[in-house]
């Protein structure tokens, strides 16, 4: 028996849609996914592809993306954007399906504000479990689930190799679109809160490589991670970081030995 693959999609913003070219290489390849684990952007990308869209209409979503169409500013009490129209919007793309309906499976990562817990959700609304992943803090109002603040899953688990690992995968590739950028321009709220997570989670992905099996590191970090723009340029980054590593991911499919059980 083959081993099955998972995919652990990291945070990142904007840079995240580098995960969609990552997918069309692995489309191409022939190297089939079998579990798909996402944080903030890595969250609505996994759920999205799961939900059914193919890659094409992904790529025309992204191209077409505009960030303050999807924005509800609110006045600053727990962050600065309410949330309500861009879980409308996962919702509409998503068609309302929860987590447990997608194929692959998914998992996507949330963390507590109040106990600093990773909150991993395998079931349940979709556009639910992606509104808590992508609500950066101070930016997103945070989401409420079950009696629970929830924000940004990067904040404890920027690529989650562990959770897809959990999930029954063999052999993980992660991908990280969220390289700090040392040239980056500060000159709001926004970008101080964006690179101050970028600095704080820069070390935890040091571990996340040592623990997958093949990590994929698109070329990104020229790129603003919260202006959506250069889309198609972001996701030929990841196109191109794949493609160079997809002889290290089939090495790692052919090495795998079935673990006995005797």
């Amino acid at each position: 028996m083959p081993p099955k693959v998972g995919l652990a999609l990291g945070s990142g913003g904007a840079r995240g849609f580098a995960h969609l070219g990552v997918l069309k290489v692995l489309e191409e390849e022939h190297i089939p996914i079998s579990y798909l684990a996402g944080s903030s952007i890595g969250a609505l990308v996994a759920v999205l592809y799961a939900s059914g869209h193919g890659l094409h209409r992904l790529y025309r979503l992204a191209q077409s993306f505009r960030r303050n169409d999807f924005l509800d500013w609110t006045v600053p009490k727990m962050g600065l954007i309410a949330g309500e129209r861009i879980t409308q919007f996962i919702r509409l793309l998503t068609k309302g399906k929860r987590i447990e309906e997608m194929s692959p499976p998914v998992a996507v990562v949330a963390a507590d504000l109040q106990t600093g817990e990773k909150v991993v959700f395998r079931q349940g609304e979709a556009a639910q479990a992606v509104r808590a992943s992508i609500s950066i803090p101070g930016i997103f109002v945070p989401a409420e689930v079950n009696g629970r603040l929830l924000v940004d899953g990067g904040v404890v688990d920027r690529v989650p190799v562990s959770v897809v690992r959990a999930m029954g995968a063999d052999i993980v590739i992660a991908v990280d679109v969220s390289p700090l950028n040392t040239k980056a321009e500060i000159a709001s709220i926004a970008d101080v809160i964006w690179q101050s997570l970028d600095i704080l989670q820069a070390e935890l992905v040091a571990h996340r490589q040592l623990a997958s099996d093949v990590m994929i590191r698109p070329r990104v970090e020229q790129y603003s991670s919260r202006a959506f723009k250069d889309i198609e340029e972001i996701i030929a980054r990841g196109e191109e970081e794949a493609r160079k590593q997809v002889g290290a991911i089939r090495q790692a499919i052919e090495q795998w030995k079935e673990p006995s059980h005797e």
